[in-house]
């Protein structure tokens, strides 16, 4: 028996590939985004707390009330917008699945979704699975901004869905408020839907505000927002998320969302129910991270990478162009078996696969890790 692929340009992800390297090379591992620390004693021991309590069957598909309740609670302190936690949030298996979920809500066969590149490696192949098409506008070296003028170009009868990430990954760029006016002009006048993938909301630096999609009202009603748990208290591998849209979406979303994942670990939810009380933690983010990527920036002065400072994320983009003109993935295969460090070769985010000599680092990493990490990159 054969069958055709549904996904046949697409690859092992090049996180599984750079991280597979790392180990067999014994490298420092700065390619794939998780930190090498652990999370809040405290907060693993509510998990333990909630198992004890006998809290280990199925949630309700939604997610947990009184986590649903705190996320709204979270987002009126932080965005000072009012969300009805009962039929506007929906807890999902990591962003991810909140991100292929909205995808899958919205995008029919032959629908256009625009897609700014570099983007995440789960976009496409989830537009792609439902029979669309993306549609790429180009974001380049330094700064990373969209060009507004060239979405509006884009789009036409077939346009559905258009994609924003900010703080971005790969390249920790930001949108200002004056890229969310203009977004919102455009969907007034095109009727767009929008996915917001907001996972690092609280990693913002140089005193930034995160422009999340709920700030602007007149966004929100056709927006879907994805963010996440691990990125925010250290857990990437619980793999906690959840998808903040209107009701009329979400009655949508729940419908593909309770056939992928149906509902997500209990003794978690009731755990992060109680820790996102302390405030804390999510509001001191920016500094806890900003330490560390100044830390990783000021050490590589003394190198031959050119740096443009992250605004968000916890990733730095480096220029190699002044050291090698190999492109950026031999160039992060030979820093990866020959010099001990991976990274993540940037020309994967695009579909042309782009080499602008650019590579992405995670610095989610203790002191003691960044620094052998800068010692080794400053010697090439």
């Amino acid at each position: 028996m054969t069958f055709s692929s549904k996904l046949p340009n697409v690859n092992t992800t090049i996180f599984t590939v750079m991280s597979k390297m790392a180990a067999e090379h014994n490298a420092i591992n700065m390619a794939q985004g998780f930190p090498d620390y652990s999370c809040d004693d405290e907060l693993v021991d509510l998990v333990y707390t909630y198992m004890k309590a006998g809290l280990n069957q199925y949630a309700p598909m939604a997610g947990v009330a009184l986590l649903r309740e705190a996320i709204a609670e979270k987002i009126k302190l932080c965005y000072n917008a009012q969300v009805n936690p009962e039929t506007e949030i929906t807890l999902t298996c990591g962003a991810s699945e909140a991100v292929y979920t909205a995808i899958s809500t919205v995008v029919k066969p032959g629908d256009e979704v625009i897609v700014f590149e570099p983007a995440f490696d789960s976009y496409v192949p989830a537009i792609q699975l439902c029979g669309g098409k993306p549609v790429f506008i180009e974001m380049n070296w330094p700064h990373y901004k969209p060009d507004w003028d060239l979405v509006r170009k884009a789009i036409n009868k077939r346009t559905k869905l258009i994609i924003i990430n900010s703080p971005h990954n790969p390249t920790g760029s930001t949108l200002a408020p004056h890229d969310l006016l203009q977004l919102e002009e455009i969907v007034t006048e095109s009727g767009l839907f929008v996915l917001s993938d907001e996972v690092y909301e609280h990693i913002t630096f140089d005193n930034l505000t995160h422009e999340s999609i709920l700030k602007h009202p007149g966004l929100r009603d056709r927006s879907f927002t994805a963010f996440s748990f691990g990125k925010t208290y250290h857990t990437t591998g619980w793999r906690m998320g959840y998808c903040v849209a209107p009701a009329h979406l979400t009655e949508e979303f729940r419908k593909i969302h309770q056939y992928i994942t149906f509902s997500i670990p209990t003794p978690m939810q009731f755990a992060m129910a109680d820790f996102l009380k302390k405030k804390e933690h999510y509001l001191k983010l920016p500094d806890f991270y900003q330490k560390k990527r100044d830390f990783f920036n000021t050490a590589l002065k003394e190198s031959r990478f050119l740096i443009e400072p992250s605004e968000g994320t916890y990733f730095q983009l480096a220029n190699y162009s002044h050291i090698s003109k190999d492109s950026d993935v031999v160039m992060a295969e030979k820093l990866t078996k020959e010099n001990g460090i991976a990274c993540i070769p940037v020309s994967t985010f695009y579909h042309n696969k782009k080499d602008d000599k650019i590579l992405r680092f995670c610095f989610a990493k203790q002191e003691g890790t960044l620094r052998k990490a800068t010692d080794i990159l400053c010697k090439i």
